[in-house]
């Protein structure tokens, strides 16, 4: 390295080129958590070698939500750890008012890392309702969050909702590599698609490990547009007389939607079946579709999903059932269904999380986590 000199003669030091840094800091990172999943916030801030900021949230008598931040967040990078849960209107709340706390403290950027975001089923027009992932990104960006770190969204289009960044993370690798190296002669498997409307992301796996494939045609419930609302009773009448006259103009009617009963397209005699999802949360459909797979000849039934919310009396009626193993990510906490039943299997996504965050840190590409990974899964 060569040494300049100035005009006394005197030995200036080089000035440090910016490549010349470390590329890695983090006293400028701050992690902080909601109560939804502090055991996931722990795990993630350990793997980044970091200490869980000093955030703490609870509820008044009233149940009004209060944050308090005991450190300093001025001018730094916050990242909020915030899943959804079955309790997700306060998980949404905690959310909205520690981004909000961050953004009134000048920090530099927040980042919402949200495993699970919550409503996002509810994100198509349906009857007289509303979109209400639409009206919950508008929140989030209104209180302040300038980033969204997500995991398997129900719809990949809920993205452009939000006029912030968003990142959705794939768990993907995890359940494939789950289903190489934990299910038995695997080769002998066939992926399931419990319904048509998952048959893409089937199709994915059963390319990616080279399998068959399998669809479930049919529903043994009526679905949520088949229910009778107001718009398909008939106009009011009126025996007033007016000046309009009513025209005909021969609108025909829509027939009625009747669901086929419940087949399967594919062979699963003999085979194991791998039936894969995006979310368990009601589990009549798992189980009646894992009933029809038995009845035609599958020898063992696995349920994948990302998220395990499993609400309601899910775990009894997954212990109860003829499914083998039902395996999730720990995006949501499930400890208590694990209780439950014995079937359920956890697998760690912290990691992913921990490389997304450092990776967004240091401006660095996120384009290594989405490698030989498609938009079906």
């Amino acid at each position: 390295m060569l040494l300049q000199r100035n005009k006394l003669g005197s030995v200036r030091p080089p000035k440090r080129c910016r490549s010349d840094m470390d590329n890695t800091s983090t006293s400028d990172i701050v992690i902080i958590n909601g109560n939804s999943h502090p055991d996931l916030a722990n795990m993630v801030a350990e793997r980044m070698g970091l200490k869980n900021g000093g955030c703490s949230v609870f509820h008044k008598s009233n149940r009004e939500t209060i944050v308090e931040i005991s450190d300093s967040v001025r001018g730094k990078d916050i990242y909020i750890i915030q899943t959804g849960t079955k309790d997700a209107n306060n998980n949404i709340m905690e959310l909205l008012i520690m981004a909000y706390a961050c953004k009134t403290s000048s920090a530099r950027s927040i980042v919402g890392v949200i495993p699970y975001l919550p409503y996002s089923k509810q994100c198509k027009m349906r009857k007289r309702g509303c979109i209400v992932s639409k009206l919950l990104a508008k929140m989030m960006c209104t209180s302040g969050l300038t980033h969204i770190i997500t995991m398997d969204l129900h719809q990949k289009e809920i993205q452009g909702f939000f006029d912030i960044p968003v990142d959705n993370l794939r768990a993907s690798p995890f359940l494939l590599q789950y289903i190489q190296e934990s299910i038995p002669d695997y080769r002998n498997s066939v992926i399931v698609a419990r319904n048509p409307g998952v048959a893409k992301k089937a199709n994915s796996y059963a390319e990616r490990l080279r399998l068959g494939l399998a669809v479930i045609h049919g529903e043994q419930k009526e679905a949520e547009s088949d229910e009778v609302d107001g718009r398909y009773s008939p106009p009011p009448t009126s025996s007033s007389r007016t000046r309009t006259t009513s025209v005909s103009v021969g609108v025909p009617e829509h027939p009625v939607k009747v669901k086929p009963p419940l087949t399967i397209v594919g062979d699963v005699n003999g085979r194991i079946a791998i039936m894969v999802d995006d979310l368990i949360d009601d589990v009549e459909s798992f189980v009646a579709a894992a009933e029809m797979l038995k009845d035609n000849g599958a020898c063992k039934i696995y349920v994948l999903a990302t998220h395990g919310l499993l609400s309601s009396d899910a775990p009894r009626l997954l212990e109860e059932s003829v499914i083998d193993e039902i395996v999730v990510t720990n995006t949501i906490p499930h400890e208590i269904q694990k209780l439950q039943c014995n079937k359920i299997k956890t697998i760690d996504i912290s990691i992913l999380i921990a490389e997304a965050i450092r990776r967004i840190h240091n401006k660095e590409s996120m384009s290594y986590l989405f490698r030989n990974v498609t938009l079906e899964d």
